[in-house]
């Protein structure tokens, strides 16, 4: 016997309609480029998301076809993942950080008809036309008097398109299952693979989003998205956002601590995402310009950081400067990428600061809507008591079935499970702790030393801007951990001095062989430590040194 309910898609289009509907005076706040400030409202970003259907249309964009974007986070930006996959295209979001090479890949992988780009990439999209063939328009993300010299064929203009289109659109009843939206991965090994979610998996995800124990958002939260929009479309918050009727604030490419203060203050944001550096940075701005500090004028309550575990230090000073509560969430792109937060239960009501740190340190539990286990190397099913150490493998509503034309062949077992690559614990409330990737992990003399709690641990020095911890080759332990720091500027320890810091928060064995004082750390596109880049660097070192 079958229920008796209505079953209604579940269309990203709905999302737009419920905002515009009932939050449509609630404001989108963004700044361009030059840091000029633009204010609009959810309604308006629903019509002119309407007049983006059409335009594509006009255009000759057909269902199911790829359109890229290479933007930073703006209104306009906003618009597209509305009106794109409100009209069944597929919104593919280019993270123009990364190398030109790779963008060229993704673009032609993808096959991307129409580019959409922002002015400043004028110069990235000359280097890129004559390399992609199958780039029949590029869409200059402005009014005509702000138009890019930039000599590709068949430029247009965004908004002479949009003030040629209608406003009246009925969006289409769509497959709940079609395809939405599309990122590649960062591709830190081999070419970057795309991720395609679908309308279900966005709106559920959606769903995961504003529940009180993930990020809790409402209609009455203002919040500042700092992770760029091309990031697994923008952690999911523009979508979040909708379905609460909360708020936007879209910095664009000012992401220096001082803009960011700013932006806080001035628009009265009260929760705030991005990655651990964008923290440590705004953090360490904050510490030496004490006198812009006035708490009394600030709304924030909640930051969300992910895509690196977020140190000691950065969790304590948001509690001590700020008094705000540092929300640690995982998940990757292939995971939409939600999985996990370290929300506090109930048996935590009586927590000591301390140990409300300790357990913020932490990834999280996971969501309902997924699900997660570890394995050990014999491909057992590991016991969450917090000591098992395994790979993290997961499956769920809105996690990869399989990559984009089916690069990397079969990716999820026949269970559905899918490796993140992740070694982690998981203790018997549920938290999850990474402990390291896979490729990352530190193999010494048959024991595994996690790097990333080496680095968490140093990060908390006072003199420690960043640090990364690697592997390199050892005589008789095959490996040991080597770091690598970047001091605060005008500190100066000695190496002895922070071995001496560690000395009673790690174990002996864990200590690292040696430490080398760096300028700066290099990055990823996404703002995750290129280890790749260190390792080549230091190869040998301690042969060298030791």
């Amino acid at each position: 016997m079958f229920g008796l309910m209505q079953q209604r898609p579940l269309l990203i289009s709905s999302l737009i309609d419920y905002a515009a509907t009932w939050h449509g005076d609630r404001e989108i706040v963004s700044r361009d480029p030059e840091g000029a400030f633009h204010r609009t409202t959810w309604a308006s970003v629903a019509a002119r998301a309407k007049r983006v259907a059409n335009a594509l249309e006009a255009i000759g964009v057909e269902p199911g076809e790829r359109v890229a974007t290479l933007a930073w986070n703006g209104y306009r930006h906003l618009e597209l993942y509305y009106g794109v996959s409100g009209a069944g295209r597929v919104l593919h979001t280019v993270n123009p950080r990364l190398f030109p090479d790779q963008v060229r890949y993704i673009v032609h992988h993808a096959e991307n008809g129409i580019v959409f780009f922002d002015p400043v990439f004028a110069p990235l999209v000359e280097q890129l036309a004559p390399h992609l063939p199958l780039v029949r328009g590029w869409v200059a993300l402005c009014d005509r008097t702000a138009m890019p010299a930039v000599k590709v064929d068949n430029l247009l203009c965004y908004e002479d398109l949009l003030a040629a289109a209608s406003p009246d659109y009925d969006w289409p009843l769509l497959d709940e299952n079609a395809a939405a939206s599309l990122c590649y991965t960062s591709g830190t090994t081999g070419n970057p693979k795309g991720v395609l979610y679908s309308h279900r998996s966005t709106v559920l995800h959606a769903f995961c989003t504003c529940a009180a124990d993930c990020l809790g958002l409402s209609a009455r939260d203002t919040i500042l998205v700092v992770v760029p929009l091309f990031h697994a479309n923008g952690w999911g918050v523009p979508y979040a956002a909708a379905m609460c009727g909360a708020s936007l604030v879209l910095p664009g490419p000012k992401l220096d601590p001082e803009s960011i203060h700013m932006l806080i203050e001035q628009e009265g944001v009260t929760q705030a995402g991005g990655i651990p550096t964008i923290w440590l940075n705004y953090l360490a701005w904050l510490e030496n310009n004490p006198s812009r500090l006035d708490r009394s004028r600030l709304r924030l309550k909640h930051v969300f950081s992910g895509g690196t575990a977020a140190p000691r230090a950065t969790i304590e000073k948001f509690r001590d400067l700020l008094g705000v509560f540092l929300l640690h969430a995982w998940g990757m792109t292939e995971t939409s990428p939600i999985v996990t937060i370290a929300s506090p239960l109930e048996k935590h009501a009586d927590a000591t600061r301390e140990q409300l740190v300790t357990l913020q340190l932490k990834q999280g539990r996971e969501m309902y809507g997924v699900e997660l286990k570890l394995v050990g190397p014999d491909g057992q099913d590991l016991p969450h008591d917090g000591k098992a150490v395994g790979e993290l493998k997961v499956r769920g509503n809105w996690v990869i079935s399989g990559y984009f034309k089916g690069e990397g062949g079969q990716v999820v077992d026949k269970d559905g499970w899918f490796g993140t690559g992740d070694v982690a614990t998981i203790n018997p409330d549920g938290y999850v702790q990474l402990t390291d990737r896979l490729k990352d992990v530190i193999k010494s003399g048959g024991e595994w030393i996690s790097s990333i709690e080496i680095e968490n641990l140093a990060v908390s020095h006072p003199d420690i801007f960043e640090a990364a911890v690697i592997a390199i080759e050892h005589p008789v332990w095959a490996e040991r951990p080597l770091l690598i720091v970047q001091l605060k500027p005008g500190h100066e320890p000695g190496k002895q001095d922070i071995l001496d810091f560690l000395s009673d928060k790690i174990a002996k064995w864990w200590m690292p062989d040696d430490v080398v004082f760096v300028d700066s750390l290099p990055h990823t596109a996404t703002g995750k430590l290129l280890k790749t880049e260190l390792r080549e660097r230091f190869h040998g070192h301690l042969a060298v040194h030791g």
